[in-house]
């Protein structure tokens, strides 16, 4: 049987200008922002061989980390967004957010795809999540899909309709 990976925390320190990746290491943020609905982030993606900059929000009432790479000539993917599926703690201005395995991506006017089912079946049968997690990552994930559904897949559209609107900061320059 496969191994799998224990749930990724990641924390976003706001007054720090800090985001922690799942590895420990600390990175500088060039951008914070707080809305009613969550916390956007923009930083760039140092050293890193595929990914120049990443913007992420995270939406903690809709139980995702919607997010935008920026990839390096050659190696742009055909997607729109990259949905986590999380859990979302908040204290204070640090937040933190516990990847419960399974992601979307969007692709506007097209479909959105379900990935990572491998990882989360193999997580919630080695018991890395409970079951209330399990079917609460479930219930987001299908709340999600339904929604981008009923809106082509375009998630702004689908955020729009529940009262969040999404701004880019690469996206708009």
């Amino acid at each position: 049987m496969a191994h799998v990976h224990p749930p990724k925390v990641e924390t976003f320190d706001v007054p720090a200008r800090t985001n922690t990746d799942p590895k420990g290491f600390v990175r500088p943020v060039d951008e914070y922002r707080t809305e009613q609905f969550g916390l956007y982030l923009r930083r760039p993606m140092q050293d890193h061989p595929r990914v120049a900059w990443i913007e992420s929000w995270l939406l903690p009432a809709l139980g995702l980390r919607v997010t935008d790479w920026g990839w390096r000539p050659g190696h742009e993917r055909d997607q729109d967004f990259y949905l986590d599926i999380v859990d979302v703690d908040r204290d204070g201005d640090v937040w933190r957010t516990v990847d419960l395995y399974l992601d979307l991506v969007t692709r506007a006017g097209r479909d959105t795809q379900v990935l990572d089912l491998d990882e989360y079946v193999l997580a919630v049968a080695d018991g890395l999540i409970d079951s209330a997690t399990a079917e609460r990552a479930l219930a987001v994930s299908y709340r999600a899909l339904a929604g981008l559904a009923d809106h082509q897949h375009d998630l702004n559209a689908w955020l729009s309709s529940v009262g969040v609107a999404l701004t880019w900061y690469n996206r708009t320059r």
